[in-house]
């Protein structure tokens, strides 16, 4: 027997124009730069600085909110909506609550050798047979950005078998691998860190205390890493003042040799603040980079072909055609604006509330004045979503007088101390971090010792809460930062 069931279902389907204003919002200032000028490119109908002559602000009066997926027909499109007597209506996305920072200039970087070309052109001064230099290049190509070779030889062997038909064996590779430790910098091409040091050591000057040294490393590397100072003392019948001494030596030693050479081509992240805080005559104020806020106008070409298509009594197909171009891409302009100018008040309303939240913070700078602020709080304020909250968040930078912080770092937990107050989780670190800085590095406090020092400052929390605290902070256990 055949039966019919009806399901309603109820879901939430955000549109195309929702999707790209999320991703617009996300957009920290030199994203954003370049996400305009990419519309600026592929939207003719979209120009930006300030027209020549005066123009007065006017919205265009469309309904089609689904471009995309909608057929247009010249015949039913309303000129008039996309016209003004005067000219072409312009959108001055400007107001007083933007940094002067417009006008800020790009410092050029001089373009310079790569890292792996500054390699090749040293190998280029060692005689080597042809097939021992192809394996040379190849290992110098197997080279990563801390300067070392990661990948096991056996494999590398196979590489050079597949990719430049070149038969080799690993002794082979071992001993031209050593041509490759004798490059510049020192430690380059090592295969790990203890290998490492060691190419460094062996360049530098011998004395008793690099000799010293270098046996710690090779025999003793492990005793090492893990500061087992007592067992060193021990296997090499040393004075703790030896120790000491050679221990300063590796301490001078680089672990990753490949970032002491300023032209590597790595990526590296610019920080252009997003917003500004300054405190004048005891008050905050708030200003948002003056880059976000483009001013933007429709082309005068559009305007003007719109206004002869309007004159004209007989529409030929070319120009209908040629119309409905033109109002895909004026409805496209007017929606960039629109979602422009959604994006700085977004950007601005968030960040204004934020400020508000921990003004006692951005009064002082001391970190123990942030509240326990979670990203519902500031969405439950300005009545938006978390979502939107976390995108302005998690990619935004503010310059503030105690420097320029990423804005998530002002968010953080809570906890109840011993008088029963509400205190952020940053707080805590702080003392945290305080504590640890201050301690005797000859005895350095357990996890245990730190519980009990935070409860007596009047925060009764966990030792494992302190250990993930500590994690968090990038302090080792108490024994990797003991110091003789």
């Amino acid at each position: 027997m055949l039966k019919q069931y009806l399901h309603y279902k109820l879901s939430q389907k955000l549109s195309p124009q929702q999707i790209q204003l999320m991703k617009l919002i996300q957009l920290p200032t030199q994203a954003f730069e370049q996400r305009l000028k990419q519309e600026l490119e592929e939207n003719p109908a979209l120009e930006t600085g300030k027209d020549q002559e005066e123009t007065y602000e006017e919205e265009f009066d469309s309904n089609d909110n689904d471009m995309d997926n909608e057929q247009i027909n010249a015949d039913d499109i309303n000129v008039d909506d996309y016209l003004s007597d005067d000219e072409i209506p312009e959108y001055r996305l400007h107001a007083n609550n933007y940094s002067a920072d417009d006008e800020q200039k790009t410092i050029p970087f001089a373009s310079g050798t790569s890292f792996t070309q500054h390699l090749i052109d040293q190998l280029n001064t060692f005689p080597l047979e042809e097939t021992h230099y192809q394996i040379a290049e190849f290992l110098i190509g197997s080279i990563d950005d801390s300067g070392y070779i990661r990948r096991p030889l056996l494999d590398i062997m196979d590489d050079l078998a597949f990719t430049q038909n070149v038969y080799t064996d690993e002794k082979t590779i071992e001993s031209v691998l050593k041509v490759v430790h004798l490059l510049d910098p020192a430690g380059v091409g090592a295969r790990n860190l203890q290998e490492c040091l060691v190419l460094q050591l062996h360049r530098k000057t011998q004395t008793p205390n690099t000799e010293l040294a270098t046996k710690i490393i090779e025999l003793g590397f492990e005793q090492f890493t893990k500061k087992h100072y007592k067992k060193l003392l021990q296997k090499f019948s040393i004075t703790e003042v030896q120790l000491k001494d050679a221990i300063l030596e590796i301490e001078r030693l680089n672990p990753k040799p490949g970032s002491s050479f300023s032209n590597n081509a790595r990526s590296v992240e610019h920080v252009v603040p997003d917003f500004t805080i300054k405190i004048t005559e005891g008050e905050l104020e708030l200003s948002l980079n003056g880059r976000n806020a483009p001013e933007l106008h429709v082309s005068r070409p559009y305007n003007e072909m719109l206004k002869g298509y309007k004159a004209s009594k007989e529409k030929t197909k070319s120009q209908k055609d040629a119309v409905q171009f033109i109002k895909q891409k004026l409805d496209a302009a007017k929606w960039f604006i629109d979602a422009i100018k959604q994006r700085q008040h977004t950007l601005f309303i968030t960040m204004s509330t934020i400020m508000h939240y921990q003004k006692d913070y951005f009064l002082s700078g001391d970190e123990q004045q942030l509240k326990p602020m979670i990203l519902k709080d500031i969405a439950d304020k300005i009545e938006m979503d978390i979502s939107t909250v976390s995108r302005v968040a998690n990619s935004k930078y503010v310059d503030t007088p105690y420097g320029t912080k990423l804005i998530k770092e002002f968010f953080s937990e809570s906890m109840t101390n011993d008088q029963g107050e509400e205190v952020s989780t940053r707080e805590i670190k702080s003392i945290l971090e305080t504590v640890v800085a201050e301690e005797d590095k000859k005895k350095p406090l357990t996890d245990e010792k730190l519980t009990i020092i935070l409860k007596e400052k009047g925060y009764p929390i966990a030792r494992r809460t302190v250990a993930k605290y500590r994690e968090q902070l990038d302090l080792p256990v108490a024994r990797l930062r003991k110091e003789l």
